[in-house]
């Protein structure tokens, strides 16, 4: 299958100039080892797949690097943390840019190795499954926001889908993107060895049944607030054992948890975090959701929807070298007084934050919005300190227009 080539390589270059080590991290099957091949062809590539190797490398560091010398990759790093010191000290000792290109799947002991022995050394990169944009062919590369000046930008590349549904029951794994390979087969091979290679590795996960039966769990509630006892209750586990294997789906890139937007003056605000799988057609596979017709009318398709909108805004920022941790939120609360006394609860399904502007954002799976369905965003002009700006629902619209001065809808393939 053809390269597709990814949106966030511009910032890769960048930081392999900057740093003496980069290290890109993700899920499995994001494209991590091919993306960087493809990038820095010249260089000689080592993958820690090969048992041999592997055992080259953490039983004779030393010589192993020696006989690899920067610059150099290394992809599946870890499977050999140990090897991070060894580098460290390479790098401690020159000058030069660009020694070192690692790649790994980011969970667990991974990331606390590389903040250890790599910290103020190695620029960590996420590379997410691949974005709309990608899948279109689209180089345009900018962060979303739902504002008049990014959508008439967004104009003069943006690519309408054949059949969004197609895109969000497919999933966004590049090896997917081959109409030859099975879906099922595929998505059955990839929880397999997620379960058998990294969920094995962790003492705290006693019985794959159960985590397989917790990860079904997790993407019949993707896009829902989170609930660790509802959870436990369903699978028959306590809500400590549901918080670590969260931690698990997170730290490993299944996952993500959007933080609700908390100020001193949204008192009724909720702090709970919201359930995102990060790729739906993961999602579907453990829900059982077969085709794209049978999600598109199915009674999840509302949250499969704005699963997929998040996840590509996400990636919209992530493919620029941005940290979206600090920037993305959503807000749920009871914020309206009622005659009777009672407080109603509204909710906004994403907040972005940029220079201390919020950008209110609604999703929607229908053609047809109303300004009605904005009416929560007027919450935010009570946080002193922010202005609100632009809003935007974003759903399966036409064409970019108008529901009030402040306020556009947006077709979800302008993101």
């Amino acid at each position: 299958m053809e390269y597709i080539k990814r949106n966030i390589e511009e910032y890769v270059r960048r930081c392999d100039k900057t740093f003496k080590c980069i290290l890109v991290t993700g899920a499995r099957q994001t494209g991590k080892s091919t993306m960087l091949k493809k990038l820095f062809s010249e260089r000689k590539h080592v993958s820690f797949d090969d048992p041999f190797i592997e055992e080259q490398a953490r039983e004779n560091p030393a010589t192993f690097l020696e006989l690899n010398r920067p610059p150099v990759l290394l992809d599946e790093v870890q499977r050999v943390t140990s090897l991070f010191r060894y580098i460290k000290l390479i790098c401690d000792g020159r000058e030069d840019r660009g020694l070192f290109c690692l790649s790994g799947s980011q969970p667990f002991e991974l990331m606390r190795d590389v903040s250890e022995s790599l910290s103020g050394r190695a620029c960590i990169i996420e590379l997410a499954g691949l974005s709309l944009r990608e899948i279109m062919g689209d180089s345009f590369n900018k962060p979303f926001l739902p504002t008049l000046e990014y959508a008439m930008e967004r104009r003069g590349s943006a690519k309408r889908p054949e059949n969004i549904w197609e895109i969000i029951h497919r999933g966004s794994y590049p090896e997917l993107q081959n109409p030859e390979v099975d879906w099922g087969t595929f998505y059955a091979g990839y929880v397999k060895t997620y379960l058998e290679r990294d969920v094995r590795s962790l003492s705290a996960v006693h019985s794959l049944d159960d985590f397989r039966k917790f990860m079904v769990a997790a993407a019949s509630r993707t896009g829902q607030m989170l609930n660790y006892a509802n959870i436990a209750d369903e699978i028959g586990r306590d809500q400590t054992t549901v918080k670590n294997w969260i931690s698990v789906l997170e730290a490993s890139g299944i996952v993500y948890l959007l933080e609700p937007y908390t100020s001193s003056a949204l008192k009724r605000a909720i702090k709970t975090p919201k359930l995102y799988f990060r790729d739906t057609g993961l999602a579907a596979y453990l829900t059982r959701w077969l085709t794209p017709e049978t999600l598109a009318v199915g009674a999840m398709s509302g949250a499969f929807f704005e699963t997929f909108v998040v996840s590509e805004i996400l990636k919209s920022y992530s493919n620029c070298g941005m940290d979206y941790r600090y920037s993305a939120f959503y807000y749920r609360g009871k914020d309206k007084k009622l005659r009777n006394g009672e407080w109603s609860e509204s909710e906004i399904d994403l907040i972005i934050e940029e220079g201390g502007v919020l950008y209110p954002v609604e999703i929607k799976r229908s053609a047809s919005v109303s300004a009605d369905e904005t009416s929560a965003f007027t919450v935010l002009d009570r946080i002193e300190g922010k202005k609100r700006g632009t809003g935007g629902v974003v759903c399966m619209c036409p064409e970019v227009g108008a529901l009030r001065d402040n306020v556009l809808q947006i077709p979800v393939w302008y993101v």
